[in-house]
């Protein structure tokens, strides 16, 4: 039996989790930053990272606490390292080498965006509270089938990989522009529906009518496996606004969004949703096409990241696993956002290899392993 402390400061989470055997959740605490960022309609760095140096000590004396644990009872220390924002993953990387001196524990870096998807296997502490669980079939607590398709959608990623374990992943897609949560950000800020804006953006879609405007699914080439959101993005501008008169300085839209009914601004939201959903359900079925080419068919489908408590994505992603006879997993809301429990979680894989890492493990902006 392993207990592992995991550290997330990636953006503007600062998060502490204790995982017990890779999938129990012993604690899981996150303080957020909505409040700091909503008038910027956006994550601000340096903001973020001061907030992280306000935070991480109490964070982590909670999640022990929570969990009834100390250092000492701890197997290893665990830090998502890459990729974030450099400041805010610089708080958790010191951090997390400072604990793992001090309590003379093995050191463990993890990949965040792997993390996203071993999320999909963690087991809610306490699976009647509606914060930490939901009542999906498909939401967490199970192991993974393989090989699997995963897919990680939040503000900024999407990306497709090939599983052969938690740990062998091959990147087969990944956006060329836009991630999809930073397009459902754009949106809300077109549409002024406030911050964080994709959750709020999917709340108001639900009533809206997502016929009502043919907005673009890009989707490149006959085969590709990428995705590109800049184009929905633009078309909801012009949607709302109108396409612009004149060019650069002196463009003018022909109204704006306070121009507009409730109404229709419900129906644009709802397209949108509508078109951004479709063209990540299309990449997906290309994908399970392509892993079949090769002679890997995907025996489970596994979804991560902010973006996958997207209640549209949830139900297509449910009725495409169903309609494609494919085991689906789906973190519960927890653990769709950025939080420490999947670190520790997937920090359990690289124990069982002896894969820990140096007191000179750096923080790395971007890419993933």
């Amino acid at each position: 039996m392993t207990c592992i402390l995991g550290l997330e400061t990636s953006c503007d989470e600062t998060a502490a989790a204790v995982v017990r055997d890779g999938r129990h959740v012993l604690s899981n605490v996150v303080a957020a930053q909505h409040k700091l960022h909503e008038r910027y309609r956006g994550v601000v760095p340096e903001i973020a990272s001061r907030a992280h140096l306000q935070n991480i000590n109490p964070v982590v004396h909670e999640a022990l606490d929570q969990a009834g644990v100390s250092l000492h009872d701890l197997d290893a220390i665990a830090v998502g390292h890459r990729p974030g924002l450099i400041g805010s993953l610089l708080v958790g990387v010191s951090a997390a080498k400072t604990l793992a001196w001090a309590s003379n524990k093995p050191l463990i870096g993890v990949d965040h965006v792997r993390a996203h998807l071993h999320a999909a296997t963690l087991t809610p502490k306490m699976v009647s509270d509606t914060v930490l669980s939901d009542s999906s079939e498909h939401s967490g607590g199970g192991p993974l089938t393989f090989p699997a398709l995963g897919l990680v959608v939040s503000g900024g990623h999407t990306s497709l990989y090939a599983m052969n374990s938690p740990t062998d992943l091959t990147l087969i897609g990944s956006t060329i522009d836009d991630a999809v949560g930073e397009a459902y950000d754009k949106a809300a800020v077109i549409l002024n529906v406030g911050y964080p804006g994709g959750p709020k953006l999917d709340k108001l879609a639900q009533t809206g009518n997502p016929k009502s405007h043919d907005l673009p699914r890009s989707m490149l080439g006959k085969d590709s496996l990428d995705f590109s959101f800049s184009g929905l993005k633009t078309a909801v501008l012009y949607t709302v606004r109108g396409h612009p008169k004149g060019r650069g300085a002196a463009a003018r839209f022909q109204r704006s969004v306070e121009d507009l009914t409730e109404q229709q601004i419900t129906d644009i939201a709802s397209s949108f949703q509508a078109a951004a959903v479709d063209a990540v359900i299309k990449k997906l079925k290309r994908a399970v096409q392509h892993m079949t080419d090769q002679d890997q068919p995907p025996r489970s489908l596994v979804i991560g990241g902010g973006v996958s408590a997207n209640s549209l994505l949830r139900t297509r992603v449910a009725e495409l696993g169903k309609q494609l006879d494919l085991a689906v997993r789906i973190p519960a809301f927890a653990y769709c956002l950025d939080n420490a429990a999947m670190i520790a979680g997937l920090a359990h894989t690289h124990y069982q290899s002896d894969d820990f890492a140096d007191l000179d493990l750096p923080a790395i902006a971007s890419g993933s392993i």
